[in-house]
């Protein structure tokens, strides 16, 4: 569920970012202009049109930072820097 909103995301933003460079080729704009303006307009396009999108990739995020099924491995490792680490 949460990888597919991740390449959604991902995919949108960079057909915009290409689309707008294409245009911007095409209009016969150096470049390396080309590319930062394809770059701005991809960032501008995906802050005003992508806010559901962009909620749920960042939800997403969150989801797994608060994550409380650590497994067994983890903690066996957790004990054991706990146990080795140095007094200061």
């Amino acid at each position: 569920m949460y990888s597919r909103q991740w390449i959604v995301f991902s995919l949108i933003r960079v057909g915009t970012f290409a689309a707008a460079l294409a245009i911007l080729l095409l209009l016969g704009i150096n470049v390396f202009v080309a590319a930062i303006g394809a770059a701005v307009i991809g960032f501008c396009v995906s802050y005003i049109f992508l806010r559901k999108q962009r909620e749920a990739v960042s939800s997403s995020i969150g989801h797994l930072r608060d994550n409380k099924d650590r497994d067994r491995d983890n903690e066996l490792e957790n004990e054991a820097l706990d146990r080795f680490e140095e007094p200061r």
